[in-house]
């Protein structure tokens, strides 16, 4: 057994090598940030706890950080019965996004998500949030989009689409316009629905933005302006399609998103239309996570995910979309840093991580 005294010398030792930077470790704990990645000691009771752990908040100069529960063991700590910190806790933010999937027929509020993890509605919030890159609203909202869009290219009857993808009434799926069009239009092809583009030289070859008067639907490079209309022409074959000058200004913001990390959605969010299955806008939104000059590979992307074998469907996430430089897919490469295939073309994906890694197109 360790003596008393030989007890109090272990609890004095410093935490391990494990990178904990102490400031950020102490403020996460005074928060309990249910997020933070490490366990707590407390010299004068000899417990180890969570950083959201409900007890009494510690003195600073008594508190010992470690990266593991193992580690706080080590050291001499027993773990606090209250938070049971060797328990696996499930991730606060999995939990909301199940609970949200699992009620897509209904409105899920935030205090209700709040009683669910314990959390107050505001961190339940931020923390969501930072993980999914949507409000838990948002995320709602675009599950039954996409549940919506799955079904009218199925081939099912607006009306049966519309009420099992959730929405409670066809005026409300009409309202939120989650296609960039109405229901009916989407399910025909674009038939009957006019979307105007512009197309235009850029340093990365030629760019073709396109929107209908609900917001921006298509944005795609190719190598000539015949190309890239062709390429919108396959999406929508039976809409009406039109120039539309005024669209210029997507091309503009499109590359100032290389040159300074403008985000082109930023104030227009609700005009971006991210079509695709649950799984392809959970792979978008990390993509638009990656800071500007910066690669991941899709193993890396995978995980982050919290699903470690689906490399293969993130590399066809990446590959499906449909909003180039805005869904900086151009930033994810292979395992050995290789740049693998880009739906526009290898040598763009290039110029374009060139021209971020500079600060400008070229």
């Amino acid at each position: 057994m360790v003596s008393m005294r030989g007890k109090e010398q272990i609890m004095q030792q410093p935490p391990s090598a494990t990178a904990i930077d102490p400031e950020t470790a102490w403020r996460q704990l005074t928060a309990r940030d249910p997020a933070a990645a490490f366990f707590y000691g407390v010299t004068t009771t000899g417990v180890f706890c969570r950083p959201a752990c409900a007890s009494r908040r510690p003195l600073r100069a008594n508190v010992r950080f470690f990266a593991s529960a193992a580690g706080a063991r080590r050291a001499g700590f027993r773990p606090c019965l209250r938070c049971r910190p060797e328990v696996i806790s499930p991730d606060p933010a999995e939990q909301v996004r199940r609970h949200i999937e699992a009620h897509l027929d209904r409105p899920v509020t935030l205090a209700e998500l709040g009683r669910l993890v314990n959390l107050s509605p505001f961190t339940v919030q931020r923390l969501f949030k930072q993980r999914m890159g949507a409000s838990p609203l948002q995320y709602q909202r675009a599950l039954r989009a996409s549940t919506l869009r799955s079904a009218l290219k199925q081939g099912e009857t607006v009306t049966s689409a519309i009420y099992n993808a959730g929405f409670g009434s066809s005026s409300r799926a009409y309202e939120s316009a989650p296609l960039g069009m109405t229901p009916a239009r989407f399910a025909a092809g674009g038939r009957g629905e006019t979307i105007g583009f512009t197309t235009a030289a850029t340093p990365f070859g030629w760019m073709i933005v396109a929107g209908t008067a609900r917001g921006l639907c298509w944005l795609a490079l190719g190598g000539s302006a015949e190309e890239t209309e062709a390429s919108l022409r396959e999406e929508f074959p039976l809409a009406t399609l039109h120039p539309d000058p005024s669209l210029a200004c997507y091309v503009t913001q499109a590359l100032e998103t290389v040159r300074d990390g403008a985000d082109l959605g930023q104030n227009r969010e609700s005009a971006l239309d991210l079509r695709g299955t649950v799984f392809q806008l959970r792979v978008w939104q990390a993509l638009c996570r990656i800071p500007r000059g910066e690669t991941r590979s899709y193993s890396q992307l995978a995980r982050e995910l919290g699903n470690p074998n689906a490399t293969r469907a993130v590399a066809r996430a990446c590959a499906t979309n449909r909003v180039a430089i805005v869904v900086p897919c151009h930033r994810v490469v292979g395992a050995s840093g290789s740049l693998t295939g880009y739906r526009w073309g290898v040598e763009r994906k290039r110029q374009l991580l060139q021209a971020e890694s500079a600060g400008q197109p070229r």
